[in-house]
């Protein structure tokens, strides 16, 4: 539940539901249509987080608008899901080989990442209530691109995100789906990890690692955290000198 416990945090969370819905708007998410005779629209929800970054005083604030896909009927609104999120043991061998080679890791957030692929399927959902547009307020949304919640959101997104990253030439490895790697010359190399829309990227050179982030800057909305600081709620603590690295 919510709590608002003054009229500035409400504020915030309004703010951020505010740019939520601009996302949707600029990434051409859904349009609004009259609702087919037949068909049905999803409901939705708001999903209201606070994410306090280490060495920060100021929380930050996150209003995601979430499909609630567990109304969606097989073969009708969904087909093929699965859902690759890279293994915590390849985490943890990543962070150890850098700590071991002295290797950068750098953290990326992808902004909005379900947004950025087509739906094959045919989805209606309804408007947000506190988002009617006036004058189309009995209208629905057509979606057009994939977004949280919807059953086949983490496939559309991972699909859309390998795509992407296989033009520079980065495959994926056999025993994780979910890591990718590029050998360069002189024996060098780029390893990056993924996590829904969070992503560890480990190399030697810095510039080959924000040369790596440029590319994928071109295609998707990101957040650079630059060094990596937390990954699936852990803190990822460092001693370069004693060659240390850990979670906690």
């Amino acid at each position: 539940m919510l709590s608002l416990r003054s009229s500035e945090e409400k504020k915030k969370w309004l703010d951020e539901m505010q740019d939520e819905m601009k996302s949707l708007h600029d990434n051409h998410t859904f349009d609004l249509v009259k609702l087919p005779k037949g068909k049905k629209a999803l409901k939705n929800r708001w999903i209201y987080k606070v994410k306090q970054e280490r060495n920060s005083t100021s929380p930050m604030y996150k209003a995601r608008l979430v499909v609630k896909g567990f109304r969606q009927r097989k073969c009708i609104d969904f087909n093929e899901i699965f859902s690759h999120v890279v293994k915590m043991s390849s985490i943890r061998i990543m962070l150890s080989w850098a700590a071991t080679l002295d290797l950068e890791v750098e953290q990326v957030d992808v902004k909005t990442a379900f947004l950025h692929d087509d739906l094959e399927e045919e989805i209606y959902m309804k408007q947000p209530n506190a988002f009617l547009v006036e004058g189309k307020e009995y209208h629905v949304c057509r979606m057009r691109k994939s977004l949280y919640g919807l059953k086949q959101a983490l496939r559309q997104w991972y699909e859309k995100f390998e795509s992407v990253l296989c033009e520079p030439g980065y495959k994926k490895t056999t025993f994780d789906h979910c890591v990718f790697v590029k050998k360069f010359a002189n024996n060098d190399f780029i390893i990056l990890l993924l996590y829904v829309d969070e992503m560890l990227i480990v190399g030697k050179d810095i510039s080959m690692i924000n040369r790596l982030k440029k590319q994928l800057s071109e295609s998707f909305a990101m957040k650079d955290m630059r060094d990596a600081k937390q990954i699936l709620g852990l803190r990822i603590m460092r001693n370069k000198q004693e060659k240390k690295l850990w979670l906690s």
